[in-house]
């Protein structure tokens, strides 16, 4: 089985054409100075470069010069995609059904296919008991997650997350993210409406449905006190 991003006759990786922003540019660059001269004609001697009259080798005709640009641009963008790995990549995470779970959804939500507030309630370093709901989208975006998965560090609340509550000091912060507005001021309890589709995300355990195009998830773990994430399948107004 041959790899398509390898194959010359694909133009994956062909700098013969990536050089040339059009086809014309590319005509242009077979053609002399003495062509011009005899010709005064630069569209004639395109042509002639085209039909094989000028020029060195074969040229390639216009379907197969966008071919072999498209296959190029296409190899560049999986090359580079290639190097953007996932933090959970590879990571062992075998009795670990909270990591396991956020594996599961990193992809999505660094895609944008999907939106998860994860709600934790556990212990800080201080022994003191905190909950928090956590934008998981915005996270990955702006914290590196690999230490989370590699154990060395555990996922917990902060002041800066959608919503955080100290139980012992009592001290309570709210903040909308780039994913998410909270409403905490609703009679029906803590509210977040995402900003893509405009869906309330309703995160009252006595609701039946946290809300449309979302999931409650309950996830058993030794790492906190109680672990729930939303999925929110993120759907563009039309």
């Amino acid at each position: 089985m041959t790899d398509d991003l390898g194959d010359p006759q694909s133009g994956a990786g062909d700098n013969t054409v990536a050089e040339f922003a059009t086809y014309e540019e590319y005509l242009d660059n077979q053609i002399t100075a003495v062509d011009l001269f005899y010709l005064e004609d630069k569209e004639l001697a395109r042509q002639l470069v085209e039909l094989g009259y000028r020029g060195s080798g074969e040229p390639l005709k216009r379907d197969e010069f966008e071919a072999k640009k498209k296959a190029a641009e296409n190899f560049r963008l999986n090359k580079r995609l290639a190097t953007k790995v996932l933090a959970s990549y590879g990571k062992d995470l075998a009795g670990y059904p909270f990591l396991q779970a956020l594996a599961e959804r990193e992809e999505a939500n660094r895609s944008g296919k999907l939106t998860s507030i994860i709600f934790i309630r556990t212990f800080n370093n201080k022994d003191q008991e905190v909950s928090g709901y956590i934008d998981y989208a915005h996270r990955l975006k702006t914290e590196n997650f690999e230490p989370y998965f590699t154990r060395a560090r555990t996922l917990m609340p902060r002041t800066t997350d959608m919503s955080f509550y100290n139980w012992e000091t009592q001290t309570c912060t709210s903040n909308a993210t780039p994913n998410f507005q909270v409403i905490a001021d609703n009679e029906n309890g803590l509210l977040f409406k995402n900003k893509r589709d405009r869906k309330i995300i309703n995160v009252d355990p006595k609701e039946l449905k946290p809300g449309d195009n979302t999931t409650r998830a309950q996830i058993v773990t030794n790492e906190h006190i109680q672990v729930v994430i939303y999925d929110h399948l993120t759907r563009r107004k039309t």
